[in-house]
C-alpha cells in the first residue's frame, strides 16, 4: 500500500450560491487537508477523510467572510471544521464515480453523494512521486446543517439561495 498525500498547492475546495436569485456568490475553503487509504489504482476500494478548517472560507469580501463565520452560518468558533467521511466510490463509467460519505457540518451529520472524475496519473519530475489528479462536484442544502439564515427581498425571493453548490481539485502524491 502506497503513501498517499494532499498536494495543498495544487487543491482546491470552491462553492457557489444563488445571491439575490439573480446571480451567485462564490467563495472557497483555503485550509483543509484529505486522507486516503488504499490503492490509488483500486479507487472502488479506497476510503477517504476531508477535514475543512472553517474559519478559512474566502469569498474576497471581509465583511461577508466574517457574517459566513458567525453564528448565522457556520459558528467557526464552536464548530472549527468541516467533516467528509467516505462509505463508499463506485464507478460509474470510464473514468467518472459516485463518492458517498457522511458530511458533518455545525454538528449535523447528513450522507451526500459526489461526482469525482479521476484525471490520471503521472510522475512528477522534480521528486519523481505518482501524481493522480481528480475533480469533484456536488451540491449540498446548506439548510439541512442548520444554515438556515436568509433575507426576504422586496421584489420576492430570499438573499441567499439554499443549495450550495461543491466543486473542486484534488491532487494527490503517492510515494
Amino acid at each position: 500500500m502506497s503513501n498517499i498525500l494532499l498536494d495543498q498547492p495544487h487543491s482546491s475546495i470552491n462553492f457557489q450560491v444563488k445571491h439575490m436569485m439573480v446571480s451567485k456568490a462564490k467563495g472557497e475553503f483555503r485550509d483543509f487537508d484529505i486522507q486516503v487509504d488504499g490503492d490509488i489504482n483500486d479507487l472502488e476500494n479506497i476510503s477517504i477523510e476531508a477535514v475543512i478548517q472553517t474559519d478559512s472560507i474566502d469569498t474576497s469580501q471581509a465583511d461577508r467572510d466574517a457574517h459566513l463565520k458567525s453564528e448565522d452560518f457556520f459558528d467557526a468558533e464552536t464548530y472549527p471544521t468541516i467533516k467528509f467521511v467516505s462509505k463508499s466510490m463506485k464507478k460509474v463509467s470510464g473514468d467518472t464515480y459516485e463518492l458517498t460519505g457522511d458530511v458533518t457540518m455545525k454538528g449535523v451529520t447528513n450522507e451526500e453523494t459526489f461526482t469525482v472524475n479521476f484525471n490520471g496519473q503521472g510522475k512528477e519530475p522534480m521528486q519523481g512521486n505518482t501524481i493522480a489528479g481528480f475533480d469533484f462536484t456536488g451540491t449540498i442544502n446548506r439548510e439541512a446543517y442548520g444554515l438556515s439564515w436568509n433575507a426576504a427581498l422586496e421584489t420576492g425571493g430570499v438573499l441567499v439561495g439554499k443549495d450550495v453548490k461543491v466543486n473542486g481539485e484534488i491532487e494527490l502524491i503517492i510515494k
